[in-house]
């Protein structure tokens, strides 16, 4: 499979997961965030919180970050797949490693560490923006902006070490995963 597809996938599975997704994830930011200051509002269950925030936003305010969302989940799918696919060939052709589980893991990491430096900035704007009060910003773009002007770039990698955490470890069991159950239906189908 050429890199183009690889990103078409990444792009489409990404965009999909979030369009149908994005009132939970709305929900659990809010949840975990709780109160911040900027509210007094507390959810005490999470069918609480779809109905506070349909009744007091509207069914927009559920669908709110919507498209820096998509943006995260795009490339963070597009930097998961493409990043362990060039990765491992390259490992492969190096002759450094085999086809095998120390292979998978090393390209996993390194899937993880791309996808993590990839995704931050957008992430911290997407959760920022999800969680701002009404009329905040005026838009994804107007976070972003306003994030970098009063925080500087280094903003836009806070929690870097919890997400890499994070995504270092789905990379792992992702394509540890993925390749052994790959290497179990070649044998189980007699391909080689």
């Amino acid at each position: 499979m050429n890199i183009g597809t690889r990103v078409a996938a990444g792009i489409t599975t990404g965009a999909l997961a979030v369009m149908i997704a994005q009132p939970t994830d709305v929900v659990k930011i809010r949840m975990q965030v709780g109160n911040n200051g900027r509210s007094t509002v507390r959810y005490s269950s999470t069918l609480q919180a779809y109905k506070n925030i349909g009744n007091v936003e509207g069914v927009k305010g559920l669908w709110k970050g919507t498209m820096p969302n998509v943006s995260r989940n795009a490339i963070v799918n597009v930097a998961e797949i493409v990043c362990y696919d060039v990765i491992k060939d390259l490992i492969l052709a190096s002759g450094y490693l085999r086809d095998g589980i120390p292979c998978h893991l090393t390209a996993a990491t390194a899937a993880g560490l791309c996808t993590t430096l990839a995704a931050s900035p957008v992430d911290v704007v997407k959760t920022r923006y999800m969680n701002s009060a009404p009329g905040e910003y005026k838009g994804a773009i107007d976070c972003a902006v306003k994030t970098f002007v009063q925080e500087g770039p280094t903003a836009f990698y806070k929690g870097f070490v919890p997400s890499f955490s994070r995504l270092v470890s789905w990379n792992i069991v992702l394509w540890v995963t993925y390749e052994q159950i790959k290497l179990h239906m070649k044998k189980l189908h007699g391909i080689e």
